[in-house]
């Protein structure tokens, strides 16, 4: 994922015929299109296929309650480059 383009040069991927795309969950909801409602169609059947066992949570560290503690340690943790899947924080 890409969060910035600063220093990513585009050339170098022009050269090996690559291209990026950007999607955004809330898309339809921040320009209010007329589709708006097929946000909700969407997160249904995610909740269906995840429900069945489908689709698997990428969610791999549960570290608790939102505080800051917690989050310093989470923050940490992501920084560190070694992390798979989400880091999990719940509640306040």
């Amino acid at each position: 994922m890409i969060d910035d383009m600063e220093g990513l040069n585009p050339e170098a991927l022009k050269i090996k015929s690559l291209s990026l795309h950007w999607e955004l969950m809330f898309t339809r909801a921040i320009f209010e299109t007329p589709d708006m409602h097929e946000q909700g169609v969407l997160l249904d059947k995610v909740a269906r296929l995840v429900e069945t066992g489908r689709v698997r949570t990428t969610a791999q560290i549960a570290m608790g309650r939102i505080d800051a503690a917690n989050l310093t340690r989470a923050h940490a943790l992501v920084e560190s480059g070694k992390t798979f899947g989400k880091v999990v924080l719940e509640g306040f």
